[in-house]
């Protein structure tokens, strides 16, 4: 079987094409190619011999994704529902704004935490997915969204590695993509502008750390072990003292980058604390974001506000408010806006920067823990909660 091109970084391209007795700057050429021309065709690569193309075209393939349904909300957000066989299908979504165009992208199948609050949580798991299938979903939107990167035209500007799944449970294909995603000779993006987000898993952030220290956000939603092992499970493997402590040695550990400013940063008051803070943080990999989804009467009290600020202390990080998105039965109500607004407040003054997600693309299903596809559930997890609901 032909091996898929997408599945390799320019390092594991190279060995491949060393393997085959070609030089190892042809894998540049071709990554190029690929990911900055967004090119499939052997034959449109003018620049590589012709040995090497038949080469290519008699061992290699681009696995370009199949769309399945292709979603536009009303504010513009896009959703794409991608083929990945035997019955499966991911979800992408691209979210534009004005100074920027967010792409989250999926990592497995479906997801084998079961968060409370996720729509992806409930539909199960099958597998994860393989790095072409995970970089496949940025190499689709370029060429949608009408990308010309080897022109300098550039519409996906930010990666966030918040869509189906938990990342750092597929974490040699996702740091591959990863790799990909930062490398010059594909998309170029800066390890500011790709976040990936975890739900906590302690070991394995110190990996990415060494491996390739992106920007990390963690999917935190609570402020003491009791509620936060209801809410995210894992919680209960890794509570909440070694994740903070992974966190911090995350924060230690990357390798500063230049300040610039960034986006959430212009949002806050010149001269505040809450500016000077960020400033002084420096680049995202300098600091963590936690993600907060607020849930009505669960976790939204000034109770919860101030637990939050005892337990964080002084790590240096920001706080991503998300209001809650319903979907079928699931259990929770989105806390009001004050409530949210008085929370923030709270964070504040106590000099955190906090900032509240727009909800965006919920008219299609594409806002955040709203993300479902199409799942073979190898768990049988939604078998068990069918019958759950239909005993006596």
């Amino acid at each position: 079987m032909a091996i898929d091109l997408l599945d390799f970084d320019t390092e594991g391209l190279a060995a491949w094409l060393v393997a085959r007795g070609e030089k190892p700057f042809r894998a540049r050429q071709v990554m190029r190619w690929l990911h900055r021309d967004g090119e499939a065709d052997f034959d449109q690569m003018t620049d590589l011999s012709k040995s090497l193309r038949a080469l290519l075209a008699a061992e290699a393939e681009v696995r370009k994704p199949t769309v399945m349904r292709d979603a536009i909300a009303l504010d513009g957000t896009r959703k794409w529902l991608l083929d990945v066989g035997t019955g499966n299908g991911i979800e992408t979504v691209f979210i534009p704004e004005t100074n920027r165009g967010t792409l989250c992208i999926s990592s497995q199948v479906g997801c084998a935490l079961e968060c409370a609050f996720c729509s992806t949580g409930r539909q199960g798991f099958n597998r994860n997915l393989t790095a072409g299938e995970i970089i496949g979903q940025l190499w689709h939107a370029n060429r949608a969204l009408g990308a010309d990167l080897a022109a300098g035209r550039r519409v996906v500007t930010n990666v966030v590695m918040m869509g189906m799944g938990e990342p750092l449970a597929n974490f040699d294909a996702v740091v591959t993509a990863l790799r990909v995603m930062l490398d010059d000779h594909a998309y170029g993006l800066s390890r500011r502008r790709v976040t990936l987000s975890t739900s906590g898993m302690v070991p394995w952030i110190d990996r990415l750390r060494e491996a390739c220290p992106v920007s990390l956000a963690v999917s935190l939603h609570a402020p003491n072990d009791a509620l936060r092992d209801v809410l995210v499970p894992i919680n209960r493997k890794w509570p909440l003292q070694a994740l903070l402590a992974a966190c911090r040695r995350y924060v230690e550990g990357a390798a500063r980058l230049p300040v610039g400013i960034d986006d959430d940063e212009e949002a806050l008051p010149p001269g505040s604390v809450a500016r000077t803070k960020w400033q002084r943080q420096g680049s995202p990999r300098d600091f963590v974001t936690f993600e907060y989804v607020m849930l009505k009467g669960v976790n939204d009290s000034p109770m919860h506000a101030r637990q939050l600020v005892d337990l964080i202390e002084d790590l240096p990080c920001k706080f991503n408010l998300i209001p809650f998105n319903p979907f079928p039965d699931g259990g929770f109500e989105r806390s009001p806006a004050a409530a949210v607004s008085a929370f923030q407040a709270h964070l504040i003054e106590a000099g955190f920067v906090a900032t509240v997600r727009k909800t965006r693309g919920d008219d299609i299903d594409g806002a955040c823990g709203q993300l479902a596809g199409q799942v073979q559930d190898r768990t049988q997890r939604t078998a068990r909660r069918a019958d759950a609901a239909a005993a006596p």
